[in-house]
């Protein structure tokens, strides 16, 4: 079974960047579709970010203009690039990959956090 391992959270000030990483154990085009969800204190998780196995994407509401999320078949990796931070984008960060079978994986999750 393939593993996703998120990476690249930290602490971050208001107005800026940050790229978060999926890296998956095997190949990503396995998967149906990856996606990107998190999880506030006291929230329950919620839906980012989505790219299917032919590139298509879509964003929340919430994020669309300043995240996007994109693909790199050759290295196995989705990617998260995140602009203009909020602190109400302070979460945990998860990587979801979605089987044709209909089983989903998830990675243990980043966390992103609001410096200010």
């Amino acid at each position: 079974q393939v593993q996703l391992v998120e990476s690249g959270g930290g602490l971050v000030q208001p107005g800026g960047s940050l790229r978060l990483s999926c890296a998956a154990s095997g190949s990503i085009s396995s998967f149906l579709a990856m996606s990107w969800y998190r999880q506030a204190p006291e929230n329950q998780r919620e839906w980012v970010a989505i790219i299917t196995k032919s590139g298509a994407t879509n964003h929340a509401n919430s994020v669309k203009g300043r995240f996007t999320i994109s693909r790199d078949n050759a290295k196995n990796t989705v990617y998260l690039q995140m602009n203009s931070l909020r602190p109400e984008d302070t979460a945990v960060y998860y990587c979801k990959g979605s089987a044709y079978s209909g089983q989903d994986t998830w990675g243990q999750g980043t966390q992103v956090t609001d410096s200010s």
